[in-house]
């Protein structure tokens, strides 16, 4: 994302700027997630900055590496309480690492599979042998 003066964004344009969608930013806020409330316009729209899209480029990150939202939530009011619950911070963050490093481990050996199998039907094609393999009638 190319630098630029984000004071006062609309909902509209954090969602282009963070690729998230305006449902999942207003899930965001309902769920708490964010660390202070967003303050609106005299028209009502909400009014976002820079810190704001910092925060929710890590939430995003979260989120997809696969932290539940409940662990999330519990992020997010670490940090919004301020100094003094690192340590807490820390245990939630080294816990999803560990998750987030199995989660790696599950898809290597996924792909290790699939990466054999493209090798088998690889081999099957070059050499013309291809027709039934793994056909459903034998």
């Amino acid at each position: 994302m190319a630098p630029m003066d984000v004071q006062g964004l609309s909902i509209g344009e954090v969602a282009v700027a963070t690729g998230l969608s305006v449902h999942a930013l207003r899930f965001f806020e309902r769920e708490g997630l964010f660390l202070r409330d967003i303050p609106r316009s005299a028209s009502g729209r909400r009014v976002f900055d820079r810190a704001d899209l910092d925060w929710l480029g890590l939430l995003n990150r979260l989120r997809e590496s696969g932290m539940p939202i409940a662990a999330i939530r519990e992020f997010a009011a670490l940090v919004a309480a301020g100094p003094g619950n690192e340590a807490e911070r820390l245990k939630l963050l080294r816990r999803h690492e560990d998750d987030v490093r199995a989660k790696i481990e599950e898809l290597h050996a996924c792909l290790d599979v699939v990466q054999a199998k493209v090798v088998a039907y690889g081999r099957h094609l070059d050499a013309g042998t291809a027709q039934g393999v793994w056909s459903p009638r034998g």
